[in-house]
């Protein structure tokens, strides 16, 4: 399994260039169909390719919201959810949602569990790039200290409905945030019980 960041590039070892991430490209079904480079996926007007979103929430039912770090090629230093990105070609989205979850935040859930799919097409209008994605939705808890990367994470926060509410008319926040975690309600309702209040 690869274990590099998927913002990273690879490391060819015959000629010491850097190899392109590729991305999964699917049909409206979310049969995959082939691949591309990351960037090329996203620039304008966009091929759907295969993504994930991860919700987390403490034990008190607190969604874990990252700060995307400022060096980001895309939409860096908006808040978004607890962490998203895209599955290697094969990679299934479950090990990737577990594998970036622990690289971007130094934590592994204590529990992690599928919530849908959404597919959406979002522009970012700051970068000019399109998110086509068809995204592999999964919630969870997590127990341990954070470890973030300072290279993906700016900063994090566990914000309970309310206070999202109240971030979210004052700060940045990703394009497609609010069409995931909508998407997710269900299974977060689910995990979190009625008093959590998602």
């Amino acid at each position: 399994m690869p274990i590099k960041p998927a913002t990273a590039t690879h490391e060819s070892s015959s000629n010491g260039t850097a190899e392109a991430i590729l991305l999964e490209l699917v049909d409206e079904n979310g049969t995959t169909i082939g691949t591309a480079e990351k960037l090329s996926a996203h620039q304008p007007p966009g091929l759907l390719h295969r993504a994930f979103s991860v919700f987390l929430f403490d034990e008190q039912g607190r969604l874990l919201l990252q700060q995307r770090a400022l060096g980001k090629y895309h939409s860096p230093g908006v808040w978004s959810n607890t962490c998203c990105g895209h599955p290697y070609p094969g990679e299934s989205p479950f090990a990737a949602a577990a594998r970036r979850t622990y690289e971007e935040l130094g934590v592994s859930p204590s529990l992690l569990a599928e919530a849908g799919t959404v597919r959406y097409n979002h522009p970012d209008p700051e970068s000019g790039l399109v998110e086509q994605e068809y995204n592999h939705l999964f919630v969870g808890m997590t127990q341990a200290p954070l470890a973030p990367d300072p290279e993906e994470v700016g900063d994090t926060a566990y914000v309970t409905p309310a206070e999202l509410a109240e971030r979210h008319a004052k700060d940045p926040f990703s394009a497609w945030f609010m069409t995931v975690l909508d998407a997710a309600r269900p299974a977060v309702r689910e995990l979190t019980g009625p008093s959590a209040g998602w």
